[in-house]
């Protein structure tokens, strides 16, 4: 891992010079992209995906499924049937564990919607909270399942009230979603799934299909395109975001257990070629502990290429001379996950102001936090900490305004409006008013 001496040069070095949904495109990808699309842009083939489906609907599905993941599904939805028998292809220790993980994801986000508050009423002016009402969850799939993206979707979307929850997934090399990811769902309270994925999953969500139906917010991470999907159809639904490689920074000092640090860059860099593991520390010698550490674990993972690539191209080692500059470097990057592996931690929490979520002590492991710790693990990426939340209830429920004014609010409010209507050039605007206070003569 590359090691950075001093804040100053460490300050540049970690400050985003790019924009949350940037991603690399390979020399590979851009020539299949070619082929299939007729452009190397990424985001121009998504915009055809996207027109394909919006005036083709279910035939452009399928289509596109065999075209992208060179399968043919006989259905694009997931029978009853299919979902049931999933469980007795999924080991039954994993269906506990995955039961567990949904009972602490579901008890920390009830938490937090108890916490939200029920509206109020206050002198003729009042606000309602309504929930969503359906809403559409992407699981990442085709080579790979996430189950755990089922639950830490879903679950906040349910506890929160949402009528209806869709869940769309790529097919794996059978053409089927992976089971595991069929029982999470399941657990997690999922209404309909449907075996399609990529950019053509996100705007069969968005536009609705003959056999998906339109949601009013799409939610998950993805890949390239699933992210250029989400941001091209804003608008015409609600995204949660833009979420990017992942990345963690952990803020460490002499006391911190060089081996846990070392296993939680590598437990990031092995997600994506493009994560990002990052260490800042005060102390010279656990800094060169951490990286003959991280050599040493590397060598026996089974994605070792994968995590060896992260951190050759976006693994750091910063050092510097306190806590205090490693705070401030870490507000500046505004982390997805942020690691306080120091003495006293809990005392620092208050100086943290822009991170995804912030593990305390070197016992939070960031891998608990993906997968049963409880709160969501779909966290804001690429710097957008700066003004962005953590997926959670509030996501899938919305504001509803109300005002009912009497004859003596308007008596008394109505010339403040008539005069600011008439300073913005507004006359019809003014006489509105001005009719109910004539009526109040």
């Amino acid at each position: 891992m590359e090691i950075i001496e001093g804040f100053r040069l460490a300050k540049v070095v970690l400050s985003r010079q790019t924009s949350a949904d940037f991603y690399s495109v390979s020399a590979t990808l851009r020539q299949r992209l070619n082929k299939m699309f007729g452009t190397e842009d990424p985001e121009q083939a998504v915009r055809q995906i996207i027109n394909e489906v919006r005036d083709r609907g279910d035939e452009a599905l399928f289509a596109l499924t065999l075209k992208i993941d060179g399968v043919k599904p006989t259905s694009l939805e997931v029978s009853r049937e299919e979902i049931t028998n999933a469980y007795h292809e999924v080991d039954s220790e994993l269906v506990s564990a995955l039961k567990l993980a949904a009972e602490r994801i579901r008890a920390f986000h009830v938490e937090q919607r108890d916490s939200v508050g029920k509206g109020f009423a206050t002198q003729g002016l009042s606000q309602m909270i309504r929930p969503l009402g359906r809403i559409g969850v992407y699981a990442p799939g085709g080579s790979a399942s996430y189950p755990s993206t089922a639950l830490m979707t879903a679950i906040p979307a349910k506890v929160a009230g949402v009528k209806e929850i869709i869940l769309a997934s790529s097919p794996g090399a059978r053409g089927v979603i992976p089971s595991t990811t069929l029982v999470a769902a399941d657990i997690a309270g999922v209404d309909r799934i449907f075996c399609v994925g990529g950019a053509q999953a996100i705007a069969a969500l968005a536009f609705g299909t003959e056999s998906i139906p339109k949601v009013d917010k799409i939610c998950g991470p993805g890949n390239i395109f699933v992210v250029l999907a989400k941001k091209l159809v804003y608008g015409v639904v609600d995204i949660d975001g833009l979420q990017g490689p992942s990345e963690v920074l952990i803020i460490a000092d002499e006391t911190a257990n060089p081996g846990y640090c070392a296993a939680d860059l590598l437990a990031q860099a092995e997600h994506d070629p493009l994560a990002s593991a990052i260490l800042i520390t005060t102390s010279r010698h656990l800094a060169n502990e951490v990286n003959r550490k991280v050599e040493r674990q590397l060598e026996t993972l089974s994605r070792k290429d994968v995590a060896a690539e992260s951190l050759k191209d976006r693994g750091k080692i910063v050092i510097v001379a306190s806590i205090g500059e490693a705070i401030e470097l870490a507000n500046l990057y505004a982390p997805e996950h942020l690691c306080l592996a120091v003495d006293k931690a809990t005392t620092y929490i208050d100086r943290i102001s822009n991170a995804g979520c912030i593990f305390v002590g070197g016992k939070s492991t960031v891998v608990l936090g993906d997968y049963i710790a409880g709160p969501s693990h779909v966290l804001p990426t690429g710097g957008t900490a700066r003004f962005s939340s953590p997926l959670n209830v509030t996501d899938f429920i919305k504001f509803i305004n109300l005002v009912n004014l009497d004859e003596a609010t308007v008596k008394k409010l109505g010339p403040a409006a008539i005069a600011i209507a008439r300073a913005e050039g507004f006359e019809a605007h003014a006489r509105a008013v001005e009719k109910r206070l004539e009526d109040n003569l």
